[in-house]
């Protein structure tokens, strides 16, 4: 047999080790089915885990106990000006992505997954062939494919790559930039614009759309807006970029705001405009799955393309593009490849920012409700006046709920402050269950935290908030 030309069969084949593929390995060898995973990258965990969603919270966390550090002037606690080790807070950073994607690596082999490291390409709908393992092609029963995505880039006119970084590029953390100029006002600009003006740099944010962070509440925006004004030198909104060239060591970039053309030098410029699915370049075009006009896999509820044999989850299966909502399409997917009756039925899918302060939501927003013509309710819980946020000294945060007038039903949950990501969880439990506002407003929270403002925007859904929620 010729190496390179080995076929293996499997029951199913998993295409990618993200947040997603790695959970359906796993999901489906615990079902007791002969499992293979293809990634190209030598551990598992995709982009979320090597340079997405734990670097730049690992990063994120070390720049709030900085910014911690500096407040804490206020409580009578004085500490030296913090010094930045790049190199050792890249090795920390990196240590954080070694243990986790070992972790992982040891669930898969665990549960006796085999593991293929290269780019898999479909020949048909029940063969992929393998390039950069000796195995070079598999047979399946059936395939969940779980590519993820990339991070869009300008045309190479407007900024050539080379001038640019994009979020992986940022989270290597090789340098910390005097200058920064972030081209996109959404989370992951925010978050890792935060992350460098926490470290030195001096950072301007550069927004297409009239307000950052688009389609977010304006009540939960405020807090955090607040914030990055003070943090960084300039947020620009309703503002285009219009050119780059590379300029000594830094890059000259343009951009207009307010109809004025501005001219700035740079030392880095970060794009962050958004994500595309990765199902290009891996031959779909020899299955029967279709894709939508954006790229994304078509799919139903159960997960399945178009092509039977064929299962999509995760950032190529539609937005959102989130970890978790990746996680529980896995489950279903192997769900029905084992005959049980099942589909993604989710009421919500919890969305957090982690800035500081981090921002979280799930269900309907206010202006969602209204868009859908709903009777509806609002209530808010400022954190002014709770015990947990002012011994903080974090009394900017808010949670705020929206209930049916009708039924009292919980219709969504916002909440901006201090471990705001760390809360929405009880929203997101309230709506699967179907909760009324009385079910929240009669649960007992712990005193003092700040859970206790979820308890009193639901009896404000009554009138009746103790401590002033209207």
């Amino acid at each position: 047999m010729v190496v390179g030309e080995l076929t293996q069969e499997f029951d199913v084949l998993v295409i990618g080790g993200g947040p997603g593929g790695y959970v359906a390995a796993i999901a489906a060898a615990d079902a007791g089915f002969a499992t293979a995973i293809v990634e190209m990258a030598e551990v598992p965990g995709g982009v979320c885990l090597r340079e997405g969603c734990i670097p730049s919270k690992t990063l994120l966390n070390v720049v709030r106990i900085m910014d911690e550090a500096e407040h804490a002037a206020a409580f009578g606690v004085t500490f030296a000006k913090p010094k930045t080790d790049v190199d050792k807070l890249r090795d920390f950073k990196n240590g954080v992505i070694k243990k986790l994607s070992t972790g992982v690596r040891a669930l898969l082999k665990g549960r006796k997954v085999e593991y293929f490291k290269g780019h898999a390409t479909f020949e048909s709908s029940k063969l992929i062939h393998i390039e950069g393992e000796n195995v070079g092609r598999i047979k399946f029963k059936h395939c969940i494919l779980a590519t993820g995505s990339r991070a869009k880039m300008l045309p190479e006119k407007l900024l050539p790559r080379e001038l640019c970084w994009n979020a992986a590029d940022a989270l290597k953390m090789e340098e910390v930039p005097k200058k920064l100029l972030v081209i996109g006002g959404g989370y992951i600009g925010l978050e890792l614009g935060q992350v460098y003006a926490g470290l030195g740099s001096e950072v301007t944010v550069v927004e297409a759309l009239p307000g950052i962070l688009n389609g977010l509440d304006p009540d939960l925006a405020k807090p955090l807006v607040a914030k990055l004004k003070k943090q960084m030198k300039a947020i620009h909104v309703s503002a285009s970029f219009k050119s780059a060239k590379k300029k000594g060591n830094g890059v000259e970039a343009t951009f207009t705001v307010d109809g004025k053309d501005q001219t700035e030098t740079f030392d880095r410029i970060l794009v962050s405009i958004g994500r595309q699915p990765n199902t290009d370049n891996c031959g779909l075009e020899n299955t029967s799955v279709q894709l939508t006009d954006r790229g994304f896999v078509k799919v139903d509820k159960q997960m399945r393309s178009t092509d039977k044999r064929i299962f999509a989850i995760g950032d190529i299966a539609g937005d959102p593009m989130l970890a978790h909502k990746a996680m529980r399409e896995a489950k279903v997917a192997v769900d029905v490849i084992a005959g049980k009756p099942a589909e993604y039925d989710n009421v919500c899918i919890p969305a957090v920012v982690y800035t500081d302060p981090e921002v979280a939501w799930c269900g309907l927003t206010e202006q969602e409700a209204k868009d859908k013509g709903l009777d509806f309710k609002v209530t808010k819980s400022p954190w002014l006046g709770n015990g947990r946020a002012v011994s903080m000294g974090r009394t900017e945060g808010l949670t705020k709920m929206l209930f049916d007038k009708t039924t009292q039903r919980v219709l969504g949950l916002g909440i901006v402050g201090a471990h705001a990501g760390d809360m929405i969880s009880e929203g997101v439990l309230a709506m699967e269950m179907g909760a009324v506002a009385e079910d929240i407003a009669v649960a007992i929270h712990a005193h003092p935290s700040t859970g206790e403002t979820i308890g009193e925007a639901a009896e404000a859904m009554f009138g009746k908030a103790i401590h002033g929620a209207h």
